[in-house]
C-alpha cells in the first residue's frame, strides 16, 4: 500500500513538473539576442593565441598549487602576484584546469559572463517595464562595442559587470519579494565584485543603498536595520580575501604585485583606488607615459594624452612593448587611418582617454567604444521619468515603482560617468562599467519616447531630437574611417527626423508611425553594430581590448598582453639545458618579459619588478641569498628601462658573466649578448604594435606542463599560427623602441659564487 502511494506521489510530481515546464513562456526575441551575443563574444575566439599573456601566465601558475590559486600568483614559484584580486582568475583557472591552457579556454568564462550580463539586463528591466524595453536594453548591451571587446579577453571587466548586475538582481528581488535574505545575498555579491577589481566595483554601491531605501515599503527604522545587516555581509565578503593576505606572514606568500607595502588593502585603496582617480603612481613614484588628461594640443599630436611624464627616467615604468620612448604606448588596432590618436578604430591608445571634463565620454578617444547611445540614454531618462509619473500622482516628483527603478540606473550612471569625466588614469576599455546603465536607460527611454511621440504629449519632440543628435554624433565618430558613409548616415538622420518633427501636428492617426519609428531605431544601431562586429571578424582577444575598423585594417592584430613579449627559442633551449636544479628558469625585470616563457614551459620565471618593473618585491640581500643557494642561475636583461631593482641589476652587471648564444650552439661563451632575430634579414618589418606573442618556434623539449592538464605549448590551438601578424622573435619581448635589431643580455649568476 505504501509502495503504491509512493508511486502515485512520484507520478503526480512528474505531472506537476511537466505542466509547469509546458507552461513556461519563452521570449524568442530574447533567445535570438542571446544567440547574437554568443556569436559576437565567442566566434573566432580560437584565434585568441595567449589572450592577455600577463593573466594567462598567472592562470598557468595558479593551476600548479592551491597557494598560487588563492593568492593569484603570477609565477609558478609563488614569488609575486598579479596586480588585481583573484576572483575572475579563479574562474579562468578552473576552465584551464578542465580544458587545458588555450587562448579560448582562459577566455571562456568572460564569454559566458558577457552572455549572462545580457540576460540579467533583460530580467532586471522586464520585471517593471515589460518585454519591449527589456529586449531593447538587452540588444543595446549586446551591441555595445566595448562589451564585445571585453567579453573576448581574459581581463576582469566582463566578470566584474556580471557580478555587479547579479548583485543588483538580488537587491531588486529583495524589494519585489520583501525578503531580507536576498538583500544580504546582493550585498555579499557586491563584496565578491570588490575582489574582482577592487574599488571600481564600489562606484555603484551608493545606487544599491539609495534604491533599497526608496523602493521598499517598510518604515525607516526597518530599512536602517536591513541595510546595516547587509553592510555587515558586504564587509565580510569584501575583506575576507585581502585580510587573509595581509594577515599571512609575507615569507609564506607571494609579494602583492602593484602595492608599495606588500599589502592587499593598500593595493585596493592605493594603486587600484585613489591613484586611478588622481593619476597613477607606482611604488617608485613613476607614472605611465601617456596617462592623465590630454590637452587640446596633445590630442592633436602623437604626444601621449595629458603629456604626463614620469618623475624621473630612472623611476618611470617601462612602457608597454611596442611603444616609442617618447610616444604613447602601443595599443591593439592602433590609431585611425589618418594617424590621429583616439580617432576611428580601436580606441586610440592604451592610455588615450581624452580631455578631462563633462564631455570627455563624447570625445573620439572614448566615444566609439561606449557612447553611441549616450544621448538617447540621457534624453530617455527625462522621457521615462515623466512617462511613468502615474495617473494618481500628487506631485511631479512622486515615486512610482518604475521611477524607483530609474533612480537605480541613474545611481549607476552618474558616479561612473563622473569618475570617467575627471579621472587621471584608466584604460578606455574600463568604460564597460557604463554599458549596463546606458543600455537600460536607452532601452526604456526610446520605448517611452516613441509612446510619447505617438500620444503627442508635451515631450513628443524628444524622439526626433534624440535621433537627430545621435546620428550627428555617430557620423562624427565614423568620419575618420568612412567619410562618405558618415555623410550618408547624417543625411538619413535628417530625413527621418523631419517627419518625426512634423507628423504629430499634421496627422491624427500616424499610419506610418510604426515603420518610421522602427526605422529610426535601426538607423541609430547601424554604426555601433558594425563597430561591435569588428573584434569578432578580426578574431581579436587583446590585452587592451577595443573595437573599430582599424582592427580589420591591421589584420586583427592585438596585444597578447600589455607588453606582448615573445619567446626566443635559442635562449629558451639554452636555459632549459642549463637550468639544472635551479627553482627559476631565469630572473628578469618585469612580467611582459617573463609571461611568454611561463606560458610556454610552465616553469617559474622571476619578474623582480612585477607588472611594469617598478615593484620593490625583492631586496639585493634576498636576491643574493637565492643566487648563493642555486635557486636562480640566470638573469635576462631585456633592454628595457625603468626598473626599480637598479641595485640588483648593477650588482649583476658588475659580478656576473654575460652569455653568448648562437642558434647552432648549446654551450656558453663569455662576454657576448643575445640578439633579437627577425624572420627576414633584409628590410625587416617593424613589429606591429601589440602583436600576438609566443607564436614563433616549436615547443621546447622537456618543458613541464601544468600538473593535471595539457602542456600549454603542446596545445594545437596554442601552436596554430594566428591570422594576426606575429611579433618579432625577441627574447622576452622587444625593448623600448619596439623594433627589430634590439638586443637583450643573458647573465650567468652561478659564476659569482664559483
Amino acid at each position: 500500500m505504501e509502495q503504491k502511494d509512493s508511486t502515485r506521489s512520484t507520478r503526480n510530481k512528474r505531472a506537476d513538473f511537466l505542466t509547469r515546464f509546458k507552461g513556461i513562456k519563452y521570449d524568442y526575441w530574447l533567445i535570438a539576442i542571446l544567440i547574437l551575443a554568443a556569436f559576437l563574444y565567442a566566434w573566432n575566439i580560437w584565434e585568441a593565441g595567449e589572450a592577455n599573456n600577463f593573466y594567462t601566465a598567472a592562470i598557468v601558475s595558479m593551476t600548479k598549487s592551491f597557494k598560487n590559486f588563492w593568492y593569484a600568483s603570477f609565477d609558478p614559484a609563488g614569488f609575486i602576484t598579479v596586480d588585481k584580486p583573484p576572483v575572475a582568475l579563479w574562474f579562468m583557472t578552473i576552465s584551464a584546469k578542465i580544458f587545458g591552457v588555450h587562448g579560448w579556454s582562459v577566455v571562456l568564462p568572460s564569454i559566458l559572463f558577457g552572455i549572462g550580463s545580457v540576460y540579467l539586463i533583460y530580467n532586471l528591466v522586464h520585471k517593471r517595464f515589460g518585454k519591449i524595453p527589456a529586449r531593447l536594453a538587452a540588444l543595446f548591451m549586446t551591441l555595445t562595442p566595448i562589451v564585445v571587446a571585453d567579453s573576448r579577453t581574459n581581463n576582469m571587466d566582463a566578470t566584474l559587470v556580471f557580478f555587479l548586475l547579479l548583485s543588483v538582481y538580488f537587491v531588486q528581488k529583495a524589494v519585489l519579494k520583501g525578503q531580507q535574505r536576498y538583500l544580504w545575498i546582493g550585498f555579499a555579491l557586491m563584496g565578491v565584485s570588490f575582489n574582482v577589481k577592487m574599488l571600481q566595483a564600489f562606484m555603484i554601491l551608493p545606487a544599491l543603498y539609495l534604491y533599497y531605501w526608496i523602493a521598499t515599503n517598510i518604515n525607516w527604522k526597518k530599512k536602517l536595520i536591513h541595510l546595516s545587516i547587509a553592510t555587515v555581509f558586504l564587509a565580510i565578503f569584501t575583506l575576507i580575501w585581502p585580510l587573509s593576505v595581509d594577515m599571512t606572514n609575507s615569507a609564506n606568500r607571494p609579494y602583492e604585485g602593484g602595492s608599495e607595502t606588500n599589502s592587499a588593502l593598500e593595493l585596493a585603496f592605493g594603486y587600484n583606488g585613489t591613484q586611478r582617480l588622481l593619476g597613477q603612481t607606482t611604488g617608485t613614484g613613476g607614472a605611465f607615459p601617456g596617462m592623465g588628461n590630454s590637452s587640446k594640443k596633445s590630442s592633436k599630436s602623437n604626444t601621449p594624452p595629458g603629456g604626463t611624464k614620469a618623475k624621473s627616467s630612472e623611476n618611470a615604468p617601462t612602457p608597454p612593448s611596442g611603444s616609442k620612448k617618447t610616444g604613447a604606448p602601443a595599443v591593439p588596432g592602433g590609431n585611425s587611418k589618418k594617424g590621429n590618436p583616439g580617432t576611428g578604430g580601436a580606441g586610440g591608445g592604451a592610455f588615450n582617454i581624452g580631455t578631462a571634463g563633462p564631455l570627455r565620454l563624447f570625445q573620439k578617444e572614448l566615444g566609439p567604444q561606449i557612447s553611441w547611445l549616450l544621448i538617447i540614454s540621457l534624453l530617455g531618462l527625462i522621457s521615462s521619468y515623466f512617462y511613468y509619473r502615474g495617473s494618481k500622482m500628487k506631485r511631479w516628483y512622486s515615486l512610482t515603482p518604475q521611477r524607483k527603478e530609474l533612480w537605480l540606473w541613474t545611481g549607476w550612471l552618474v558616479p561612473v560617468f563622473g569618475f570617467f569625466s575627471v579621472a587621471s588614469f584608466f584604460h578606455p576599455y574600463y568604460t564597460i562599467m557604463l554599458a549596463p546603465a546606458i543600455s537600460v536607460l536607452a532601452g526604456i527611454g526610446i520605448f517611452t519616447m516613441i509612446k510619447q511621440w505617438k500620444d503627442k504629449t508635451g515631450l513628443s519632440m524628444l524622439l526626433p531630437i534624440s535621433i537627430l543628435a545621435t546620428t550627428a554624433l555617430q557620423s562624427w565618430y565614423i568620419y575618420d574611417d568612412y567619410k562618405v558613409l558618415a555623410w550618408v548616415l547624417l543625411a538619413l538622420g535628417i530625413i527621418i527626423s523631419i517627419p518625426l518633427f512634423i507628423l504629430p501636428w499634421i496627422s491624427s492617426k500616424l499610419k506610418i508611425g510604426k515603420p518610421l519609428t522602427t526605422a529610426s531605431v535601426i538607423l541609430v544601431m547601424l554604426a555601433p553594430t558594425w563597430w561591435s562586429l569588428t573584434p569578432t571578424i578580426a578574431g581579436s582577444s587583446d590585452g587592451i581590448p577595443s573595437a573599430g575598423p582599424s582592427l580589420l585594417s591591421s589584420g586583427g592584430m592585438g596585444s597578447g598582453g600589455v607588453g606582448s613579449g615573445s619567446v626566443d627559442n635559442t635562449l629558451l633551449s639554452y636555459l632549459e639545458k642549463h637550468q639544472g636544479s635551479a627553482e627559476y628558469l631565469f630572473a628578469t625585470d618585469d612580467s611582459s618579459t617573463a609571461a611568454p616563457y611561463i606560458i610556454k614551459t610552465g616553469k617559474a620565471v622571476m619578474a623582480m619588478g612585477g607588472f611594469n618593473g617598478t615593484d620593490k618585491a625583492i631586496t639585493l640581500k634576498q636576491f643574493k641569498k637565492l643566487v648563493k643557494e642555486g635557486k636562480i642561475k640566470y638573469y635576462y636583461a631585456a633592454g628595457k628601462t625603468g626598473s626599480s631593482n637598479s641595485e640588483i641589476v648593477n650588482w649583476i652587471k658588475k659580478n656576473a658573466k654575460k652569455v653568448t648564444l648562437k642558434n647552432s650552439e648549446t654551450s656558453a661563451v663569455s662576454s657576448i649578448t643575445t640578439s633579437t632575430k627577425t624572420k627576414s634579414s633584409s628590410n625587416p618589418p617593424s613589429a606591429p604594435s601589440g602583436a600576438n606573442p609566443g607564436q614563433q618556434g616549436t615547443p621546447p623539449s622537456g618543458g613541464n606542463a601544468p600538473e593535471g592538464m595539457k602542456k600549454p605549448s603542446g596545445s594545437k590551438k596554442m601552436k596554430k599560427p594566428s591570422k594576426k601578424p606575429s611579433g618579432t622573435n625577441a627574447p622576452g619581448g622587444m625593448s623600448e623602441g619596439g623594433g627589430p635589431g634590439q638586443s637583450g643580455t643573458l647573465y650567468d649568476l652561478s659564476s659569482i659564487y664559483d
